[in-house]
């Protein structure tokens, strides 16, 4: 298993090469999850596009290190990352929090992002209340007592119907995250926005959602497009907040296109 100290902070990660490719993906996962999100991704993407995924300070095997304050942190985790390994400009593909720490690093350090592909997400997402009851419910109580309301805005009532394993699987992914990653980063979104930042990228974006998105719901996602100028915006069809899971295929097919259209860009790696 690849673990790399950035800052002092151990992150767990998996690097996927491809020859002949100009730049590479990183993929940020959204709150409460591992890496092994975006697993028939990469395994339908392999060999196409370089990819890096992650999990993000205080989620998966990662550390925590000192805490999650702010997006920043994970932003410093994330350009770490990005030096480690040597990268030129790459694509930032930002799923929930991972794309609050998307447009904040591109707003931070703009010459190393190509593109964005931005996620059932938002420039603020949700209100200060609803994130501090959130956060005292599971500092009294845990993740387990959110974790039948939270599948329900991941994942479409088709998806419950069909796909018990997989629910289950996702439902003790959330639940057995460590309780500081969780409330820290919970608090990092409560605190970020990125309103007035996202009016000013100026890079390729693609912004996508599930058309059952409970968490961002599309309107809220169309809102992030229509502050990026030139934004794309595409909604995937039976998908909720978690399209990499449920509807692979059409997320697949979009990053493909999208992909396509960048301008050639450095070599990504090395």
């Amino acid at each position: 298993m690849p673990f790399v100290s950035i800052g002092g902070v151990t992150l767990h990660h998996r690097y996927i090469e491809a020859a002949g490719s100009s730049r590479a993906i990183i993929f940020i996962n959204s709150l409460g999850t591992d890496f092994r999100i975006w697993d028939e991704v990469v395994a339908k993407l392999s060999g196409e596009i370089p990819m890096l995924v992650y999990d993000k300070r205080g989620h998966g095997l990662s550390d925590i290190g000192s805490g999650v304050r702010s997006i920043d942190d994970h932003v410093d985790d994330l350009l770490g990352l990005i030096d480690h390994f040597g990268f030129g400009k790459v694509v930032l593909y930002g799923l929930s929090v991972g794309g609050l720490i998307a447009q904040r690093l591109y707003t931070r350090h703009p010459k190393c992002v190509e593109a964005l592909i931005l996620s059932d997400t938002a420039h603020k997402i949700g209100t200060a209340e609803s994130w501090n009851t959130r956060i005292a419910t599971v500092e009294r109580d845990g993740i387990e007592v959110i974790a039948d309301g939270i599948m329900k805005v991941w994942f479409t009532p088709n998806f419950h119907a069909t796909r018990a394993a997989e629910l289950a699987g996702c439902r003790n992914m959330l639940t057995r995250q460590a309780l500081p990653g969780y409330v820290g980063t919970c608090m990092a979104v409560r605190d970020a926005d990125l309103t007035d930042a996202a009016r000013r990228i100026a890079v390729p974006t693609l912004c996508i959602v599930g058309d059952q998105d409970g968490s961002t719901p599309p309107d809220l996602v169309r809102s992030l497009a229509g502050l990026i100028p030139g934004a794309r915006f595409e909604v995937i069809r039976d998908a909720g907040h978690i399209p990499c899971i449920e509807q692979p295929d059409a997320l697949v097919s979009l990053i493909r296109d999208f992909v396509a259209s960048l301008p050639e860009g450095k070599p990504a790696h090395g």
